[in-house]
């Protein structure tokens, strides 16, 4: 008989665990969730008051049959899953399956893996807390009805295997409305001035003053005025004004700041961030990753404040407690900290590493004393006009927690570069070195990354700790949305400059609109944003799913019934369904460009089964039409006529090579050129396909056959030898083969090659 056997949700939690636990404790993993709804006929009996049809996936049978084995062997039984909704929940099937009675099982939760916090959990089990399981439930069963529902519509009205979402809808709805609001922007120019004075008149390397114009210039007339009025201008300090301020540090991590700060800071994904957190908080190394709370525990703060002593001294350590602003936050109750916060670091990969030493940061830096600053702004006079130059410099008189720490911005913005200013005194005069009055353009609001998305579905009251990563993971998933890299596109902009009382001017180029890891919405993604809310309002709307998800906090709390909750919710739904099944209309997506200029043939841009499609002419006269494929970074709402017929130029033929036509075109994995029934792939980012000579596609074609000779070692028949990126194979029926170690490759027979292919071939087997 096991003395006591403890179920945790992870192998490696339960690896950390038993080193805690004295020789009377086996550890066991459930693997996560080890029942879940049918997936048969919805798995809801709607009828019976929404009660759920639970069943263990075949991939869970075997562990559920350890499990039971486990559990039927031990004395005592202690449920250890996570102290969130979903933890709770999995606790309540653990018992269910494994045929607990409820009184038995010891339901224990700690919020780190240490000593101490498991010790303590095992003198103060509790029993399986229902409220945090059945709001879990009206969460799965809300969202399967919502699925289950809408799913089946999106295939008869829009296309085949789409899916939707109550969060994930939402998240995309807020990207396709971000593009659209960046598609109808139109950018203005005006002209900012610039300039860097000197205290000196004479000598052009005394110190110097960098200040802005108060106004901008709409045009470049208006600017270059301005400009002949500083030139001949006298100059004085108008203004001195010093305040001193304080900065204070940021709160400890909740699961959201972390996924942000990781994004800014360390350009994980949000995906990435809670692996990595998720095997840090198994290994013990920090408190529980899903968690909305900024509190931290009476240890926790004694420690931080040991280390800051220890580390910099007394006058830097400053003990806080944060109080939580998020809405029902108790899915845990502690910040994301270090579990020891006097490790400094910890063993493991490199991504584990730089993400805990990015928690460790934030945990002291937030027990740290405010930075001390003191903020100087200039206003310097012109004695020929009313616009004055501003400056501003900050000196940092205390370091306090920047000395550790410093949080990140979604904007960046270098504009805002304080320096530090020379001493001065009102009205002193001062001479410009150069002005420059440099034409600027107003930029739309930015696309979501994925860590700006999360922050705006946290302000929204959207999701929740644990619903973050897979919601943005999933509506990429489905192809609703791409994350991507845009180069962005040149373009010009004028530039004045007043030097030695001399104006000239300056044509630049500039590169607008480059993205990096932006969240695009696809054609799919737009055309289901667009049914949903012209049939689903209510789904997608953002007061309602955030309302929804105070709904669940009130369950969990037990101040709402759950089953009452979905009555309310299914009923209009359901008749909603119903209604928009009748309705006849299909949404496709389709938009008329126009017609061909030569021909006048009608171009249409649709969705096609395999993706955004353009359409030259139509069937309804006999005629055979033509169809082109949509570039990624093209869509069915901003395609422009010109831009449609450039996709029927591929494929085009560039010429004969050796009695051979070499054709140019477009294909699944990018452009390609076709010669003799080879495909020679164009060089990305080097060879445009539209404007490809033969010259080049000759050059491209030899290059590739004279590699292809290179890698050729032996010829056996059937059976190459060839040398590969890892080292020499052989290939024979489209098949590799590995060499063994040590052999000989010049002594290698055809007899050789035969018996290490049938060797491997047994292998296999």
């Amino acid at each position: 008989m096991i003395e006591n056997l403890v179920i945790v949700e992870s192998p490696a939690k339960a690896k950390t665990i038993e080193k805690f636990l004295g020789k009377d404790f086996r550890v066991i993993s459930s693997f996560g969730h080890i029942r879940d709804l049918a997936k048969k006929n919805l798995g809801i009996d709607v009828e019976n008051d929404f009660s759920p049809v639970y069943e263990i996936p075949k991939e869970k049978i075997k562990v559920v049959n350890e499990l039971r084995k486990a559990a039927s062997e031990a004395k005592i039984i202690w449920i250890a899953s996570d102290e969130d909704r979903e933890g709770e929940a999995i606790a309540w099937h653990l018992a269910g399956v494994l045929k607990l009675n409820p009184d038995t099982p010891r339901r224990i939760v700690f919020h780190e893996i240490t000593k101490d916090a498991i010790s303590n959990a095992i003198e103060n089990p509790r029993k399986i807390n229902m409220d945090l399981v059945n709001s879990q439930q009206a969460r799965r069963i809300l969202d399967r009805l919502v699925g289950f529902e809408i799913s089946p519509v999106l295939w008869k009205k829009v296309q085949p295997s789409l899916s939707a979402g109550r969060v994930q809808s939402v998240a995309v709805r807020l990207i396709v409305e971000r593009e659209r609001e960046i598609i109808s922007f139109k950018p203005e120019s005006s002209y900012r001035v610039t300039s860097v004075f000197r205290i000196d008149e004479k000598d052009t390397e005394s110190s110097i003053i960098r200040a802005e114009a108060s106004k901008r210039f709409p045009h470049g007339d208006e600017a270059v005025k301005f400009l002949e009025l500083c030139s001949s201008a006298q100059y004085t300090v108008g203004s001195i004004t010093v305040k001193p301020g304080t900065r204070s540090p940021a709160p400890p991590f909740t699961t959201s700041t972390l996924q942000q700060e990781a994004y800014r800071k360390l350009g994980f994904s949000v995906a990435q961030t809670m692996t990595v957190a998720q095997k840090l908080y198994e290994a013990g190394k920090i408190t529980y990753m899903r968690t909305d709370s900024t509190n931290l525990s009476k240890l926790a703060l004694a420690k931080s404040r040991e280390v800051i002593i220890a580390e910099y001294g007394e006058k830097y350590a400053k003990t806080r407690q944060f109080v939580t602003k998020s809405k029902g936050a108790q899915e845990a109750h502690e910040a994301i900290r270090p579990a020891y916060p006097d490790n400094l670091s910890v063993q493991g990969t490199q991504n584990e590493k730089k993400l805990y030493e990015l928690i460790w940061k934030r945990t002291i830096a937030s027990q740290m004393a405010d930075a001390i600053v003191e903020k100087t702004t200039i206003i310097i006079n012109m004695n020929n006009s009313s616009v004055t130059f501003n400056a501003t410099g900050e000196i940092v008189k205390f370091d306090g927690f920047l000395k550790v720490y410093s949080e990140s911005s979604d904007l960046d913005n270098h504009d805002e570069e304080k320096d530090l200013l020379p001493p001065l005194k009102t009205d002193m005069p001062l001479y410009y070195n150069i002005v420059s009055a440099v034409q600027k353009f107003t930029t739309p609001l930015p696309r979501y990354t994925e860590a700006s998305l999360v922050k705006k579905l946290e302000e929204l009251g959207i999701g929740r700790p644990s619903t973050y990563a897979p919601t943005i993971s999933t509506i990429q998933h489905r192809g609703y949305v791409s994350k991507e890299d845009r180069p962005g596109e040149k373009r010009q902009i004028t530039l004045y400059t007043l030097d030695k009382g001399k104006i000239t001017s300056a044509v630049k180029n500039e590169v607008a609109g480059k993205e990096k890891s932006k969240l695009f919405p696809q054609d799919i993604g737009m055309i289901v944003n667009d049914f949903l809310i012209e049939n689903f309002p209510e789904i997608v709307d953002y007061n309602f799913t955030a309302e929804v998800e105070e709904q669940f906090d009130e369950i969990a709390l037990g101040k709402l019934k759950w089953t009452g909750m979905l009555h309310k919710f299914y009923g209009p739904f359901h008749k909603t369904i119903e209604s928009t099944l009748e309705k006849k209309n299909r949404k496709t997506g389709v938009r008329v460009l126009g017609n061909h200029p030569e021909t006048g043939e009608p171009v249409t841009v649709r969705m096609g089964r395999f993706g955004p499609v353009a359409q030259l002419g139509n069937s309804d006269d006999g005629g055979k039409p033509r169809f082109a494929s949509l570039t990624r970074d093209q869509l069915i709402e901003t395609i422009t006529l010109e831009e449609a017929l450039r996709l029927f130029i591929l494929p085009r033929s560039l010429g004969i090579l050796e009695e051979a036509e070499i054709v140019v075109g477009k294909g699944k994995f990018g452009p390609y050129i076709r010669y003799q029934n080879k495909f020679f792939s164009l060089k990305k980012g080097v060879d445009d396909p539209y404007s490809l000579t033969l010259e080049r596609a000759v050059e491209i074609i030899r290059e590739k056959n004279e590699n292809e000779k290179k890698k050729v070692i032996k010829e056996f028949d059937d059976i190459l030898l060839l040398n590969g990126r890892y080292g020499p194979y052989l290939s024979s029926n489209k098949k590799n083969y590995r060499i063994p170690r040590g052999t000989d490759l010049n002594k290698l027979t055809k007899e050789d090659c035969i018996s290490i292919i049938e060797k491997s071939e047994k292998k296999t087997k």
